[in-house]
């Protein structure tokens, strides 16, 4: 039997690293295998600042993926040894976020992103992204609210 697969999106925020901790805990308790997923847009380059030539495609993609590396062996101490042995991998993909995200949980058993709650009334509201996923994902989506003052740990 193949195993299950959950993607999780990930943008360095507190909630994303939320959403990264639940699914390395799902994944330990199911035996899944974990995809960590960043979106990348191109930047705008404003030569005027003459900063130098902007990174490469491959330079950007090593760098996100390498930031990613470090979330997970973040979150797997968060989660604790049951997180050890879940088999991830990290990807940087280019687009738009939501649209990034439902691309890459086309062969995905779970899409976990996190919630960006923005106080009492729009914290109720699903943002744009989760939205999108919820509508939009050929599989099951959880939206992992980061815990108040866990610092995206929860």
């Amino acid at each position: 039997m193949d195993r299950s697969l959950i993607v999780v999106g990930v943008d360095g925020s507190p909630e994303s690293r939320a959403a990264l901790s639940h699914a390395l805990e799902t994944a330990a308790r199911q035996d899944a295998a974990v995809r960590v997923v960043m979106a990348v847009q191109a930047a705008d380059y404003a030569p005027e600042f003459e900063c130098g030539p902007p990174p490469t495609p491959a330079e950007t993609t090593a760098t996100v993926e390498r930031g990613l590396r470090s979330a997970v062996a973040e979150a797997r101490t968060v989660v604790g040894p049951l997180a050890a042995a879940v088999p991830v991998e990290v990807e940087a993909v280019s687009g738009a976020p939501a649209k990034a995200l439902v691309r890459a949980a086309a062969d995905a058993d779970e899409l976990v992103v996190g919630h960006r709650g923005r106080g009492a009334v729009a914290g109720a509201v699903l943002g744009s992204v989760g939205r999108y996923c919820v509508a939009h994902a050929p599989c099951t989506v959880t939206v992992v609210r980061a815990l108040a003052g866990a610092g995206g740990r929860g």
